[in-house]
């Protein structure tokens, strides 16, 4: 599977090919959402402040706004880590947290 996507990237842009890295990782981000709320052993009807149908659309959507994701792990226990990273070498600047809720 990594040759075939390392094929696909090979003939395109490095900009197209960041671009569909990062439309894939949102994409990805729905999946895991709902595969950890299930490893819980909780249904989506059973999060507190969410309803049923907006815990499916939530975990459909590909763009959450961070408060959400926030309140919606919350619900499940957890907490939220938002960390930076160079995408480039860059010795001034490191991975750093941005947020730990």
């Amino acid at each position: 599977m990594k040759d075939a996507i390392k094929m696909m990237e090979s003939k395109m842009s490095a900009r197209a090919a960041l671009r569909a890295r990062q439309e894939a990782e949102r994409e990805t981000l729905t999946v895991r959402l709902s595969q950890l709320r299930e490893r819980l052993g909780k249904k989506q009807g059973e999060l507190e402040d969410f309803s049923q149908t907006s815990i499916s659309r939530l975990e459909k959507r590909k763009d959450i706004r961070v408060s959400t994701l926030i309140e919606y792990l919350g619900n499940l226990g957890m907490g939220l880590e938002i960390r930076t990273y160079p995408r480039m070498k860059n010795k001034k600047v490191g991975d750093e947290i941005l947020l730990k809720v």
